[in-house]
């Protein structure tokens, strides 16, 4: 898209032909540009800076299984800048979440999304924590996650990123230090034995294969409603 005509000139056709735009994309900006251009709504199917449709998965995940989402540790371990950490920062203090995202010193999330999701928290008794060791901000956590470390246009990053990530894979030694009754969450596709291990990925903590099917429910439930707000 925009090779040959704008994300702009194509919104505007797409919006005499359908009722909403779902983009899966790379560039948040093209995103934008499409909903400040187009008359029906428009989706952020996933972008590199955020995955807001993964995360209405999620947070159905943790409800079905823990109930209500205020007050509940959620620490995310890994690449903390990308789109899955801040996506769980804004997600999670809109629900009054306690977020902690965990990533080595170079990988540390978007300083406007932290400062953002602090003045979320500040409205919903949630809270906001970034950490360069993962011990820490695994203590006492209800909610593991994890996503791949290396993203969508970062092959050539992918030697670079495990070295950087050493340490941060997620294992039993690690979960063990979040509750004994604490879930895990990946959004996969995994890399298995890189951010998270087989032993984890399997095991009797693991909802991820319930977290996959509630994508499925929760981005029908959206364009239902999307589309209910468009008649109203």
């Amino acid at each position: 898209m925009a090779s040959k005509e704008s994300v702009a000139d194509t919104a505007r056709v797409l919006d005499r032909q359908v009722a909403m735009i779902v983009w899966r994309t790379f560039a948040q900006s093209g995103l934008i540009e499409m909903a400040e251009s187009s008359a029906v709504p428009v989706i952020n199917s996933l972008s590199d800076e955020f995955h807001p449709c993964q995360l209405l998965a999620d947070l159905m995940t943790i409800r079905e299984k823990l109930g209500s989402l205020q007050g509940k540790v959620l620490s995310f371990i890994g690449d903390a800048s990308n789109n899955m950490s801040h996506s769980y920062l804004l997600a999670g203090a809109t629900a009054g979440m306690k977020i902690r995202v965990a990533g080595p010193a170079m990988y540390q999330p978007n300083a406007k999304v932290v400062e953002r999701a602090r003045e979320i928290a500040a409205t919903t008794g949630g809270s906001i924590d970034c950490y360069t060791d993962p011990k820490l901000a695994l203590v006492d956590s209800d909610v593991v996650a994890t996503d791949s470390w290396v993203s969508m246009g970062q092959q050539d990053q992918k030697a670079e990123k495990i070295e950087a990530f050493d340490g941060f894979r997620l294992d039993a030694e690690l979960l063990a230090i979040a509750k004994p009754s604490a879930i895990v969450l990946h959004c996969l596709p995994a890399y298995r034995g890189l951010e998270i291990t087989d032993e984890v990925l399997e095991g009797s903590q693991s909802l991820v294969w319930d977290q996959a099917e509630n994508r499925l429910h929760v981005q029908k439930a959206l364009m239902v409603w999307l589309a209910q707000r468009a008649k109203a």
